[in-house]
């Protein structure tokens, strides 16, 4: 009997091959503009590290005063609901910690979540990579209110 070494290396090699990327936005509890300039790199890296840890592969992260956007890369152990909670409750625990802000930190309870597929992952990245020079124009309720459309999500928004 003649086996392949290809057919071998399926046989020594037994792992899951996950290749989902997902493109997570949240804001500040009431879009606090907590996100200052001055703690935004301690946020990203303090994230980042903490999500190494966590299984949490980090593509990319950015944020503007008032929201983040954070684009991860699934495995095979943590839901797109168990990521969301592991990051943002870790990280408003760490910036109320070390008292980055004047006021208590909290994240908004809701999150956006959407897949990616890989010929948009540059752009996404770039979309990413450039929230300070798009939010000169642009709210944050606008922007969520764009991806609400563009994504076809079917909200019914409470009046208060």
């Amino acid at each position: 009997m003649y086996i392949t070494q290809s057919a071998l290396a399926i046989n020594i090699i037994k792992m899951s091959f996950i290749k989902v990327y997902v493109h997570y936005v949240w804001s500040t509890k009431n879009r606090e503009p907590y996100l200052t300039k001055n703690i935004r790199q301690d946020v990203f890296n303090h994230i980042k590290e903490n999500a190494i840890k966590k299984n949490i592969y980090i593509d990319f992260i950015n944020e503007y005063n008032d929201h983040i956007h954070c684009f991860v890369s699934l495995n095979d152990d943590l839901s797109i609901g168990k990521i969301a909670q592991l990051i943002k409750g870790e990280s408003s625990f760490w910036i109320n910690k070390n008292k980055l802000t004047k006021h208590k930190f909290q994240w908004q309870d809701e999150y956006m979540a959407i897949g990616v597929h890989d010929e948009k992952l540059p752009a996404v990245r770039q979309y990413i990579a450039r929230q300070e020079e798009h939010h000169k124009g642009l709210t944050f309720e606008q922007e969520y209110n764009k991806f609400i459309k563009r994504y076809g999500f079917d909200i019914i928004r409470k009046k208060n």
